[in-house]
């Protein structure tokens, strides 16, 4: 790539960055959302973290011995702190560092 690529590369990201952070200010006012939008408000979580857990265990292999426990403790980890907490993030996080920690220790 030359230079003047690589210039209009990150004016382009710029520009696509700031018009993504700005949409929801320009397009929608703030008593009044589409009901599509108030939808994906309500269920993307789990939609993501449905997503999230049907990924990290595809690969596994549960028939061999000890095959599969990591995920499983790291799974019930994760769903405990959320029903704990019933905060999103901290679940992700504290899983994700949960099953971290297995994989390295153990």
């Amino acid at each position: 790539m030359s230079e003047f690529e690589i210039y209009v590369a990150i004016a382009v990201m710029a520009l696509v960055n700031l018009f993504t952070r700005a949409f929801p200010f320009l397009f929608f006012t703030k008593n009044h959302l589409p009901k599509s939008l108030e939808y994906l408000q309500k269920y993307f979580p789990a939609t993501i973290m449905t997503i999230l857990v049907v990924y990290s265990i595809k690969d596994v292999d549960f028939i061999n011995t000890y095959y599969g426990a990591k995920e499983i403790l790291s799974i019930s980890f994760t769903i405990a702190i959320h029903l704990l907490l019933k905060n999103y993030l901290i679940s992700i996080f504290g899983g994700t560092i949960f099953y971290m920690a297995l994989v390295q220790y153990f």
